[in-house]
C-alpha cells in the first residue's frame, strides 16, 4: 500500500490512520455479525421436542425392529408386544405391565378394573392435563380437584386430607413434569381412609422415588395401579399413540387384561365389560428400542435442566425447578426428576410477553397449564371455592416451559437463556 515513491504528507498519514481505525472497527462489527449469524442461523433449529434428531441416532435399530414386525405380519398382540411388555416389567421392577392404545385409555381402564361406581369421589390435582379428570367424569365418578405444591407442582397432601368425605374412594396423584408426588404421605392417607391409589405416570417414567427408610422404587410401581402414556413427546414415546397399565396385584392384572380386549379371556367369551384398547406391534417395536436408551435420555434431560438452571440462578424474576425436598436445586446424583418439562415460574414480570418474545426469536415454549381444571367449563362445580386453589391459580399465571429433550445442545441452551435474560433485563 505504501511504497518508496509515496509522498508522506501529514494529510496522507491522517487519512491512513483513519483508514486503519475504521478497518479495525469493521472487522469487529463483522465478527459480531458472524457470531450472531452462527447462533441464529447456523445453529440447529430449536424444537420443543426434537424427535427427528433423536431418531437419527437410533434409526438403524428402529428400522430393524419394525422390519421384524413387517416380516412376521403379527401386527396385533404379536411377539414384539409381549417382548416389550416383559422388558418394561423388568425395567420398572413391577409384576405386570398391560399395554393399551393410549395413556387416557390406560387411566380409564385402571379405574374400571377397581370397580369404582358412579357417584364415587376421586381426588386429583387441579393443575394437570385434562385427561386425568376427563376419565373420572366419563365413568360417572365424581372428580374432586385440589390444590398443588408451589415448589414441585404436585398434589398437595394436606389438601387431599381436607377433601376426603365418606364417598371418597380413590386418589390419583399425577407425577407432573417428571417428578413423583409425595407418595409416602399419600400411602399413609390412603391406608388410613381405605382408599385406592392410582398413579398417573404419563410424565415421569424412569423417575425414582426414595422412601424415608431408604427404599428406592420406580415411578408407577407404588400405587394399587398406575397408568402411563407413550405419546411421541413423552420421555419414552412411540411414533403414534400408545399406553400401558402397571400393577403388582395379580387379580387386578387379570381383570385389566380382559378389559383391554373387549372383556374376553377366551375368544368370543365376554366375562367383563371391556373396551378395545391395544398397543399395536409397530409401536411396541419402537418402544422396545427406545426403552434401552431411556436412562440415557433421562440423564441428558437432567443435564440440560442443570445447564438451564445455571443460567438463571438467583435471578429476581425467575424460580427454577428442583428435585425432591432433600435436594438443593438439581443435585449431581438427582434421579428423582426426569424433566419431561423444564418449567420456570416468572415472578413480577410479563410471562405472556416473554412467550411472545421467545416465539419471535424462533424459540418454542409452552404454558402448561394456562387454565386450571376447576375453571374449565366441563369441570366447574359449585362446591369449589377460589381460596382453595391459590397455588394453581398463581401457577397458571406464572409458568413457562422451555424446550426440553435429549438432543438439546449447549449452543441452543445458551441462546434460549440469553433471550430470556435479554427480555427480563
Amino acid at each position: 500500500f505504501i511504497n518508496k515513491n509515496t509522498f508522506l504528507t501529514p494529510n496522507f498519514l491522517y487519512a491512513l490512520n483513519h483508514f486503519l481505525y475504521f478497518r479495525m472497527r469493521l472487522i469487529l462489527i463483522l465478527q459480531r455479525i458472524r457470531l450472531n449469524f452462527k447462533l441464529e442461523y447456523l445453529m440447529r433449529k430449536i424444537q420443543m421436542v426434537d424427535l427427528k434428531s433423536q431418531y437419527q441416532s437410533i434409526k438403524e435399530e428402529v428400522k430393524e425392529s419394525m422390519n421384524e414386525v413387517l416380516e412376521s405380519t403379527a401386527f396385533i398382540n404379536g411377539p414384539k408386544v409381549h417382548e416389550f411388555q416383559k422388558n418394561l416389567e423388568n425395567y420398572l421392577g413391577v409384576k405386570h405391565v398391560i399395554p393399551c392404545a393410549n395413556g387416557t385409555d390406560a387411566l380409564q381402564i385402571a379405574m374400571m378394573a377397581l370397580g369404582l361406581k358412579p357417584g364415587d369421589e376421586v381426588i386429583t390435582a387441579d393443575f394437570t392435563f385434562a385427561a386425568t379428570v376427563e376419565v373420572i367424569a366419563l365413568l360417572g365418578l365424581t372428580p374432586v380437584l385440589v390444590d398443588v405444591d408451589p415448589i414441585n407442582f404436585n398434589i398437595d397432601t394436606k389438601a387431599i386430607e381436607n377433601a376426603i368425605t365418606p364417598n371418597t374412594k380413590a386418589i390419583v396423584p399425577v407425577h407432573l413434569f417428571g417428578m413423583c408426588a409425595n407418595m409416602e404421605t399419600i400411602h399413609e392417607i390412603a391406608k388410613k381412609h381405605n382408599l385406592f391409589v392410582i398413579e398417573d405416570n404419563a410424565q415421569a417414567i424412569g423417575a425414582n422415588y426414595t422412601f424415608s427408610n431408604g427404599i428406592k422404587v420406580k415411578s408407577g410401581t407404588m400405587g394399587h395401579v398406575a397408568s402411563t402414556s407413550f405419546f411421541p413427546s413423552k420421555n419414552l414415546g412411540c411414533y403414534g399413540d400408545g399406553g400401558a397399565i402397571f400393577t403388582n396385584d395379580d387379580e387386578l392384572a387379570h381383570k385389566i387384561r380382559g378389559i383391554v380386549n373387549h372383556g374376553m379371556y377366551k375368544r368370543y367369551h365376554h366375562d367383563v365389560v371391556g373396551v378395545n384398547s391395544r398397543l399395536d406391534a409397530m409401536q411396541a417395536a419402537v418402544l422396545d428400542i427406545k426403552l434401552k436408551h431411556l436412562d440415557n435420555y433421562n440423564s441428558k434431560r437432567r443435564a440440560a435442566a442443570k445447564a438451564y438452571t445455571s443460567k438463571f440462578l438467583n435471578h429476581p424474576n425467575l424460580i427454577t425447578p428442583s428435585g425432591s425436598s432433600s435436594c438443593d436445586g438439581i443435585c449431581s446424583s438427582c434421579d428423582c426428576h426426569v424433566f419431561h418439562q423444564y418449567t420456570l415460574r416468572v415472578i413480577d414480570a410479563d410471562r405472556d410477553g416473554l412467550v411472545a418474545y421467545l416465539n419471535a426469536n424462533g424459540i418454542p415454549c409452552g404454558v402448561y397449564y394456562p387454565i386450571p381444571l376447576h375453571k374449565q367449563k366441563a369441570y366447574t362445580d359449585i362446591r369449589y371455592n377460589e381460596v382453595d386453589f391459590k397455588i394453581t391459580n398463581m401457577l397458571s399465571d406464572q409458568v413457562i416451559s422451555l424446550p426440553m429433550h435429549s438432543e438439546l445442545d449447549e449452543e441452543q441452551i445458551d441462546f434460549i437463556a440469553s433471550k430470556i435474560l435479554e427480555y427480563l433485563n
